[in-house]
């Protein structure tokens, strides 16, 4: 066989949500630091190329994301990676984290060390700390302490056709976040509701990224609000999310880096102190741990560190190839499957 092309993706998910992790193949990424490669994947032609030749079809799919794994650059990193989505490359995530970490350990990449191994990844995003508890040849759980988390903006308001007039906070919790509370959309967090919620995260994400410019103050390549995050409160505390990702669908995880812009918003509002846990849960069931470690400052700005916890689970590992006749190399999306704004794609 003569591909162009060939990457070996190992198989991993974390509570649900799919993040392969590619640890075969992956081409050198031009930058001198990983905002800079992040910025070459998003604007270069050759970085849009790689991330549709993954993920999307005949070779992938809508639900998941791709994790390069690259070089670290920073001397304290063990490994770094970038995620890949069919939209864009995105600079940080906590379920992909999990995967990852559970994919360098499982694989022998990083040396498995029981009953706890700490992996230090290097994100676009900032430096990411990994707990990984192991036993038995397996990593069982992993507690992240993510990058610093802050809110941009309380209580914003937002005229829509849909639902009128809706609230919502804007926040960074590794990449930018609208979190909006979902009793407002006339909706409730549960499984049967994953179309209507993402409709309308589609909806309001667009509506906000056209009046509200979002950038990070120290990281330039993090601009934009990634995703809009619905959540609410179960009688016991636990905060139920969903997270609505382009081009239409939810996160199966409770998504790490948006309950560290939620804790950023609930530190704010002074109902969380250093020190607290809660769980958090997804749409699906699947639950994390969510911990405030401490306080910080980014650019001069209350800041908080979060921790995250959860569990991934390998499950596969193949291989992928571009075979250098195949009209489809670009790759496709069709709007029976990936949603409306597959048109876009």
């Amino acid at each position: 066989m003569r591909w162009k092309r060939t990457i070996q993706l190992l198989d991993v998910h974390c509570e649900g949500e799919i993040g392969k992790v590619a640890i075969g193949g992956v081409p050198k990424i031009p930058g001198e630091t990983l905002a800079a490669q992040l910025q070459w994947l998003n604007t270069d032609p050759k970085g849009r190329e790689l991330r549709r030749f993954l993920c999307l079809e005949p070779r992938g799919a809508p639900i998941g994301s791709v994790n390069l794994l690259l070089p670290a650059k920073h001397p304290d990193a063990d490994a770094a990676f970038i995620i890949l989505q069919p939209d864009q490359a995105h600079a940080s995530s906590g379920s992909n984290s999990i995967c990852v970490t559970t994919a360098l350990l499982e694989s022998g990449i990083v040396e498995m060390k029981e009953p706890e191994t700490v992996v230090t990844l290097e994100t676009a995003a900032g430096l990411v700390k990994a707990m990984a508890t192991c036993r038995d040849g397996r990593c069982e759980k992993v507690k992240l302490t993510m990058v610093p988390s802050f809110v941009h903006d309380l209580d914003v308001t937002l005229e829509t056709p849909q639902w009128g007039r809706i609230k919502l906070d804007l926040c960074y919790g590794g990449i930018f976040y609208a979190l909006v509370d979902v009793s407002q959309i006339g909706l409730t967090i549960e499984k049967s509701n994953a179309a209507g919620l993402v409709q309308a995260g589609m909806v309001l994400k667009d509506l906000i990224n056209s009046e509200i410019p979002v950038v990070h103050p120290e990281i330039p390549a993090i601009s934009g609000v990634a995703y809009v995050m619905f959540r609410d409160t179960e009688p016991d505390g636990t905060v139920r999310t969903c997270t609505t990702m382009w081009p239409g669908r939810a996160d199966r995880s409770p998504c790490g880096t948006g309950n560290s812009a939620n804790l950023a918003a609930l530190h704010a509002r002074g109902r969380v102190r250093v020190g607290d846990i809660f769980r958090s849960r997804s749409i699906i069931g699947s639950q994390f741990e969510v911990g405030l470690a401490a306080e910080t400052t980014v650019a001069g700005k209350p800041a908080i560190i979060p921790t995250i916890t959860g569990r991934g689970f390998t499950f596969g590992l193949h291989q992928i190839a571009l075979d250098p006749f195949d009209p489809l190399a670009e790759g496709f999306a069709m709007t029976d499957v990936w949603g409306p704004s597959a048109g876009e794609i």
